[in-house]
């Protein structure tokens, strides 16, 4: 029965699937909310299903899922839910603007704008979950974001929806505010906060330090990017990397006292403007030395971050993403634990 039920789901992607449209589970994920909050919307406002078929279980045809996305895109831009709602209804689905046409044939006018889910986010050719994500986002949705993040990292795996769905989602919001003056700086901040959070929950377990095996991860002087860090040190701990974490802006002093004390294997240093990253220091870290003598060992330093782009250190490696970044320093790790 159970395997009966799971294949009537079909794939509807179009929203018209072989399973007759989509579940309330799919609807939400494509729109960017929780279930409970597409479910509200039924109960609170009609925003359901034109046709239910019988049992509890709700399918959500083409139509359906536009009136949804109308009303999605209404409430993103501050409009009230209630008012949002009306306007939404009071909108022709596709199916019944087919049905309402003039005995020419021809559709009849709408003087109504049609409203874009996605609020002027600039996606591209970008995974559907990063329309999700960034629609959560503009509504400032924290439970529906939460729970898109972790759903992504959950299916793809953690590089993968670093990658492939929260990098585009966060440039589309970095792009949005920077043309449009200082509006949306709060999205980008509130994206940016539970993209940290999720990281965290995804990785809830710190590695046990083992002599020679720890990574150090800091940003340089005066840089306080610190969520690209942050993914490569959930990376790492899923790997079974030991990771000592320094965040932004580790001074100098700082950053060379954690070196000692840990004696690591490997260090990253993150820049991400070239006015932050800082040849010297990157140099002065690989040049530290431990141990007794005769089996002195130093770290391998590795520049991470744009801001190093035209500031090569030679000797040092400088990965170009976080699939690049996690291989260097899982096998420097390797190598130094031999």
């Amino acid at each position: 029965m159970s395997a009966q039920r799971e294949n009537g789901r079909g794939r509807a992607d179009e929203g018209g699937s072989r399973g007759g449209g989509l579940t309330t589970g799919e609807v939400a994920r494509r729109l960017g909310v929780a279930p409970t909050t597409v479910r509200t919307w039924d109960r609170r406002y009609g925003l359901g299903p034109d046709e239910r078929t019988g049992g509890r279980h709700r399918r959500w045809s083409a139509g359906d899922v536009a009136r949804l996305e109308r009303m999605c895109a209404m409430t993103a831009t501050g409009m009230p839910p209630a008012e949002a709602a009306r306007l939404a209804r009071s909108e022709k689905s596709p199916t019944t603007a087919a049905r309402s046409r003039s005995a020419t044939g021809a559709p009849r006018p709408s003087n109504r704008p049609r409203s874009r889910a996605g609020s002027g986010l600039q996606l591209g050719d970008a995974r559907q979950e990063c329309r999700g994500i960034a629609r959560a986002a503009l509504r400032l949705d924290a439970a529906a974001l939460d729970e898109l993040l972790l759903a992504a990292i959950d299916e793809h795996g953690l590089v993968a929806a670093w990658t492939e769905v929260i990098v585009p989602t966060l440039q589309a919001v970095g792009r949005k505010w920077q043309t449009s003056g200082e509006r949306y700086v709060e999205v980008e901040h509130f994206l940016s906060w539970h993209v940290s959070g999720a990281l965290r929950r995804a990785t809830p377990h710190t590695v046990a330090d083992r002599p020679g095996a720890t990574t150090v991860l800091a940003c340089v002087p005066g840089e306080n990017h610190t969520l690209p860090l942050e993914v490569l040190s959930a990376a790492l701990t899923e790997r079974g990397v030991p990771v000592r974490m320094f965040g932004g802006a580790l001074p100098v002093e700082s950053l060379v006292a954690a070196v000692r004390r840990t004696g690591p294997a490997a260090v990253g240093l993150w820049a991400q403007s070239r006015t932050t990253a800082s040849r010297p220091l990157a140099q002065h870290v690989a040049a530290m030395e431990w141990g007794v003598r005769g089996a002195r060992r130093r770290p391998a330093v590795l520049t991470l971050g744009p801001g190093w782009a035209g500031q090569a250190v030679a000797g040092l490696a400088r990965p170009s993403g976080l699939a690049e970044a996690v291989a260097a320093l899982t096998s420097a790790v390797s190598s130094r634990s031999l």
